[in-house]
């Protein structure tokens, strides 16, 4: 049996990685990094074993399929309706 995926936030992917939060984002729009899942309702995070994947090979690293939470947002944009909240 496998033990359980941890969750990481964005400080730890930022430090694993060696990539701003900027560059991180952008490469989650381009699929070349992995995307992120929501873990409330407001806070969002990266399963570990993902990171490790791209660490160890991020030329070669592409999404698995997965929907995540980018992927959703992408859905909704595309669809018409913002992701953003109104006030």
């Amino acid at each position: 049996m496998l033990p359980p995926d941890r969750i990481v936030r964005v400080k730890t992917v930022v430090a694993r990685s060696g990539l701003s939060r900027s560059t991180i984002y952008r490469k989650i729009v381009e699929g070349t990094f992995p995307a992120r899942i929501r873990i409330s309702s407001k806070g969002t995070g990266w399963r570990e074993s993902d990171i490790d994947r791209w660490v160890a090979d991020p030329e070669a690293w592409r999404s698995s399929g997965k929907p995540g939470f980018d992927d959703r947002r992408r859905e909704v944009q595309a669809a018409g309706r913002p992701h953003e909240r109104s006030r």
